[in-house]
């Protein structure tokens, strides 16, 4: 799964093709970084920089000493599962709510850590003093999104690796921003996608290596998931999620589904996103979900939403395979990350997991997954046992929290690097501009 690509500095070349053709009258500062209609962002004209950090291996350690900001809902789940894992020591924890970080401290205690970690509470902007202390290996941000780029790059100043919920940035220049100081700093900027250490996508990540779908051709990705409840409570991710859905038209998280493809399709491992087309559907689900249960003096209708309910997206890679990715957050649907492949031999879809490969079973139909795991189960699963199946998530976070820190512990070279997390990140924003352009790329 690691990297052995000697270059991958122009790995946003595809993303900076469609993202200057398309950066004209997007009528949006998310889609100028620059904040100016007139000029398109100098994305294909990158200053020059540091060697690659791809195949850079972390420095060997006893213990993976890990600072946590964020110690919200999801914070504390990561915390969690780190504590499953041997030999983590959590230094330090930062949150704007002080009874949050308590919170995790029990966290700590119930799996039996009686050291007290460092706390960090005094505001929005107290991680600037956490980044700085010298007992810390790698800080993760588990925050709201507009928070992920502030906090990475701190880190990284600091001389601390970087890893972040998804996703990793949502304007092509912050993108640059994680690319460039990663490079400059010698420190990892890890984006955090747990779904890629999910028990089915690691199953067919290793078939596909394995040649079973032969030559690959296309792939499916998504995050389809109904969340309009947990957007329209007044806590946790309502108190600021929702707002993302007023401010711009397109993939507002892509990643959950297009990081698994990613691997196995081999981006910046061989091949490369080139470009992408997008369109939305119209803004109904929130609006509708706001008459059907919000009382009429709620402040929350003054919000005006313009992201379409479904966003959908074509990927060209470099080497000519193609990628659907849709986001749907605001729709009444069964829960889909798609997480398809397609190749010259056979075809794999899931929910449900079902697989069809020429020559094997009957002509024509699908059938069950369950036969290939005994060949081609990863062995991370097939390692880690009932322990990763109790985690969260179907087991997928203690998979990414136990290869994180042992990547960290036996100075390996990480699965994934800031040039996946930028690459990754970059179809929220180049599917902002294509939908502002008319779907043109």
């Amino acid at each position: 799964m690691s990297p052995n690509d000697p270059s991958r500095r122009d790995l946003l070349k595809g993303a900076a093709l469609a993202g200057a053709g398309l950066a004209f009258g997007a009528g949006s500062l998310h889609a100028q970084p620059n904040g100016d209609a007139s000029t398109p962002p100098s994305l294909l004209e990158r200053p020059s920089a540091a060697a690659t950090m791809a195949g850079v291996p972390f420095e060997q350690r006893d213990v993976a000493r890990i600072a946590i900001v964020g110690t919200g809902l999801r914070g504390r789940s990561v915390l969690h599962e780190l504590m499953g894992v041997p030999n983590v020591r959590i230094t330090a924890l930062c949150d704007t709510v002080p009874e949050k970080v308590e919170m995790a401290v029990q966290v700590m205690r119930k799996a039996g850590h009686d050291y007290e970690p460092a706390r960090f509470t005094s505001g929005p902007n107290a991680y600037e003093a956490l980044v700085k202390r010298d007992d810390i290996d790698l800080v993760y941000t588990a925050t709201p999104w507009e928070w992920h780029v502030p906090i990475v790059l701190a880190a990284m100043n600091a001389g601390k690796h970087a890893a972040t919920e998804v996703p990793a940035a949502y304007t092509l220049d912050d993108c640059w921003k994680l690319v460039d100081t990663s490079e400059r700093t010698r420190r990892h900027c890890l984006m955090m996608e747990n779904c890629n250490y999910g028990y089915n996508e690691l199953l067919v990540l290793t078939m596909v290596k394995a040649g079973v779908f032969g030559e690959l051709q296309h792939a499916g990705a998504a995050y389809n998931h109904d969340l309009r409840a947990i957007l329209f409570e007044n806590k946790d991710e309502g108190l600021w999620r929702r707002r993302h859905h007023t401010l711009r038209d397109s993939n507002l998280y892509p990643t959950h589904g297009l990081g698994p493809v990613a691997f196995m399709l081999g981006i910046n491992r061989g091949d490369r996103f080139d470009y992408l087309v997008s369109m939305s559907s119209p803004a109904l689900g929130l609006a509708k979900w706001r008459d059907d249960h919000e009382p009429k003096d709620s402040p929350k209708w003054k919000e005006r939403y313009v992201a379409g309910d479904l966003s959908s997206s074509l990927i060209k890679t470099a080497k000519g395979r193609t990628i659907r990715l849709e986001h749907d957050v605001s729709s009444p649907r069964p829960y889909s990350r798609i997480n398809s492949i397609q190749g010259t031999k056979g075809i794999f879809e899931d929910y449900p997991a079902r697989i069809y490969v020429e020559g094997e079973g009957a002509e024509h139909r699908w059938a069950s997954i369950d036969s290939y795991k005994a060949k081609y189960e990863h062995t991370l699963w097939r390692e880690l046992g009932a322990k990763a199946s109790s985690g969260g998530h179907g087991g997928m976070d203690y998979v990414m929290a136990y290869r994180l820190v042992q990547c960290l512990r036996e100075g390996l070279v990480p699965d994934f690097d800031v040039y996946d997390a930028a690459a990754w990140s970059a179809p929220g924003p180049l599917s902002e501009m294509s939908v502002a352009r008319g779907a043109r790329r």
